[in-house]
């Protein structure tokens, strides 16, 4: 990432973008991540942490712009099958077989990074309304932490019960978090719907 994504993987792209070949370019690009995926599989033993990886040099990029828009459509396919399997991974038994345990993993998520994010821009001193905003964006869990869970379960870090907790706390979490928009906004003194620059939010809108 330091030396190689920094330097080699640029340069590569500029020239394949001077060929002005949409497809060659389209190519280059899922050559590129899927390659960086591949060797991060062989060092860390994990195909998403390699695709994060491959994301961050490919952002660093001068036309890592163009790149992520070439990849819209694949982007938008696996994103659907990420969301599919994360949710073919859950088990609803977990809620009423201990509903105190994701509460409290939830009440992490919710209330802990909620405080967390209004600690750190207060000592910012940023205003209000983006101090609540920031904390309202995340009262959630992302998407990056199922890549941790999964790692962390083939290391033997994790046992499938908190795997479990943090898949459940994560679902619910992601679907709260429109209406942890809502009350951040009211709290903030915007309208439903409206940010503080007058744009609308789409999360609350």
């Amino acid at each position: 990432m330091l030396f190689v994504g920094g330097r080699v993987l640029p340069w590569v792209l500029v020239r394949i973008a001077h060929t002005r070949s949409r497809e060659l370019f389209t190519l280059g690009v899922l050559a590129i991540a899927l390659g960086i995926a591949w060797i991060a599989y062989q060092l860390f033993h994990s195909f998403a942490l390699g695709a994060f990886l491959a994301g961050l040099v490919l952002n660093g990029t001068p036309l890592g712009h163009n790149a992520a828009e070439r990849s819209l459509p694949l982007r938008d396919a696996f994103a659907v099958l990420f969301f599919v399997s994360v949710g073919m991974l859950f088990d609803p038994t977990i809620l009423w077989r201990e509903p105190l345990a994701v509460l409290g993993v939830l009440a992490i998520v919710l209330v802990g990074k909620t405080v967390a994010a209004l600690a750190i821009t207060s000592a910012f001193r940023l205003d209000r309304a983006t101090s609540l905003t920031v904390g309202a964006s995340l009262a959630q869990v992302g998407e990056f932490s199922f890549i941790l869970a999964a790692l962390g379960m083939s290391l033997g870090a994790l046992t499938q019960g908190t795997h479990a907790l943090i898949l459940a706390a994560a679902l619910l979490s992601i679907s709260l978090n429109p209406f942890v928009f809502l009350i951040m906004d009211r709290l903030g003194g915007n309208p439903p719907g409206v940010r503080q620059d007058g744009e609308i939010n789409p999360a609350t809108a």
